[in-house]
């Protein structure tokens, strides 16, 4: 075999190959091998057929399309062990010549990871914001527990601010139902500020039973741009008005929000509580600049091959959150002011993949600097834990690839962790 490699990229290598009768011969038992296991022929049994008797019964396009098949395969093999080459993804193969089992030329054209070139990872910009929580912070949250335990009583009189009212009502414009401007049953609770402004304050004076129109006009910075500035009228039914009575804030009350004897103790434990999740945040944050930086200061190729696989699985992520949320792609589009999907792709998920990529090289390179793996313990571990969180999918959790996907998200999140350790 002879073989000539160019590197028409950072990415992308073409090479070009020359087999010759030896190598042909090798890839053409392995045809037959292959063949032979299909074969019938008469007095041999399925799977039995030598090689030079399957030869004179095989089909011989069928028997020239597998040699070639794997002559080709076997070759780009051997180049990219001999050219140190960690191929991507399946070769695009041009067929050049092909003499049957005397000679074979093709080129391939062959993504790669390219070679990375790190920066001075051990000064990076990023710093660890500071974290404090406020008096005002830990009052939000005791007023939104006193709210959980509120009693609410029904009345007869007119609805004030402060009462949670239940209401049916119709969003029109131009005398036509707007999409989410409908709901029937709705509790709402009056200057909690839930609803556009003006809308809280039209039920305010009203009685239960009583059907009112409520005009207003959508602010003009408003999410939606077909609803921006619009303005409408809200049909309300006023069906039921609840007084809510909060409970005093006292030591009977933080018994019953937890296992607090006192105010006090329960105030220290809501502060202790969100120190946690904003240093958790915070953390989180750090890692990501941190993991910025370190692009931005080194050298790191994009494969297009890799960004297209992100984009579609961005894509797919986020058409699935879409779902959940009631919302259809087109209404994303609208919401968003993106003229069609090319431009959503453009904006959002090539964007997104790009960094993603990018991120996955120069960690998958910083673990190989900084001699980063991980063991089998740890492995088994992460794995048991794994099977806790999802006992249905022990199956799937259990396979080859799962353990090579987990062994490395462990050493990329050790690689993140040595990252933040040379940064602290």
């Amino acid at each position: 075999m002879k073989h000539t490699l160019k590197k028409s990229s950072e990415t992308q290598v073409i090479v070009t190959i020359d087999l010759d009768k030896t190598d042909l011969a090798t890839a053409k038992r392995v045809a037959l091998q292959h063949i032979s296991k299909n074969l019938k022929v008469p007095g041999f049994r399925a799977g039995k057929v030598p090689a030079n008797v399957a030869e004179k019964h095989a089909d011989p396009l069928e028997l020239a399309n597998h040699t070639t098949e794997h002559a080709m395969n076997i070759a780009l093999n051997d180049v990219a062990v001999a050219e140190d080459l960690r191929v991507l993804d399946r070769p695009q193969v041009d067929l050049k010549d092909f003499k049957p089992y005397d000679s074979l030329s093709f080129e391939a054209t062959i993504d790669i990871v390219p070679d990375i070139t790190l920066g001075d990872y051990k000064k990076l910009k990023a710093k660890k914001a500071k974290v404090e929580v406020t008096d005002a912070e830990v009052e939000e949250v005791v007023e939104r527990m006193r709210s959980q335990l509120a009693e609410k009583k029904a009345v007869k009189r007119e609805a004030s601010s402060g009462d949670e009212v239940n209401i049916d009502f119709i969003g029109k414009q131009d005398d036509k139902p707007f999409d989410g401007g409908t709901a029937n049953g709705y509790d709402l609770v009056l200057g909690s500020n839930s609803f556009i402004p003006g809308f809280e304050e039209a039920i305010i004076g009203h009685k239960t039973g009583e059907k009112f129109d409520v005009p207003l006009a959508f602010p003009k910075d408003y999410h939606a741009d077909h609803l921006k500035g619009a303005k409408v009228v809200f049909e309300v039914t006023l069906n039921e008005i609840k007084e809510v009575v909060l409970p005093e804030v006292d030591d009977t009350f933080a018994e019953k929000v937890g296992p607090f004897k006192t105010v006090e103790g329960m105030r220290e434990d809501i502060r202790s509580e969100l120190l946690q999740q904003k240093e958790k945040t915070v953390e989180d944050q750090f890692k990501d600049d941190l993991v910025a930086d370190l692009v931005a200061v080194s050298k790191v190729p994009v494969p297009q091959v890799l960004v297209d696989d992100q984009a579609k699985q961005i894509e797919q992520d986020a058409l699935q959150n879409l779902m959940y949320r009631g919302m259809s792609p087109d209404q994303y589009l609208q919401q968003q002011g993106y003229k069609d999907h090319d431009e959503w792709h453009e904006k959002e998920f090539k964007v997104a993949a790009e960094r993603r990529v990018q991120a996955g090289l120069a960690l998958a390179e910083l673990s190989k600097v900084e001699n980063i793996d991980v063991s089998k313990e740890e492995l088994d571990q992460r794995h048991a834990l794994m099977l806790e969180q999802y006992p249905t999918m022990k199956d799937q959790l259990d396979s080859p690839d799962a353990r090579r996907d987990l062994a490395n998200r462990v050493i990329t999140e050790k690689t993140v962790d040595r990252l933040v350790e040379l940064n602290s």
